[in-house]
């Protein structure tokens, strides 16, 4: 049986973001994860419709508690920190990128949060 391959977008809701700047920082959340994923997974994971699955964390040391477990596991993943040009300061941590990766791996670090 073929392994799924999946990608997760971590999202900080206590910023309470409008959706048109959540939906950009998932973007780059997704991007730059994506560039830190070893090819064969990124070929996999794009031969397999590109699943993306986006959750919610409620503070920022959750979230860094999420990225510090992923690259425990060896998952690719990255944060994002805001330009501060419209909504946030510089420099605010908005996202987490994870994978893509075997599904089974990212679920390890994600299956307990919530969907955002």
């Amino acid at each position: 049986m073929q392994k799924e391959y999946k990608q997760c977008i971590v999202m900080r809701d206590d910023l309470k973001l409008s959706r048109g700047k959540a939906a950009v920082q998932a973007a780059h959340a997704s991007l730059l994860s994506y560039e830190r994923a070893p090819v064969q997974d990124r070929k996999n994971w794009k031969a397999q419709g590109q699943k993306k699955v986006v959750l919610k964390v409620q503070s920022l040391e959750e979230l860094y508690g999420i990225k510090d477990a992923a690259e425990k596991l060896g998952l690719p993943c990255a944060i994002v920190e805001d330009a501060g040009l419209t909504e946030i300061p510089p420099g605010t941590v908005t996202a987490l990128g994870i994978g893509p990766a075997r599904a089974e791996e990212i679920d390890k670090v994600t299956k307990h949060l919530d969907l955002l």
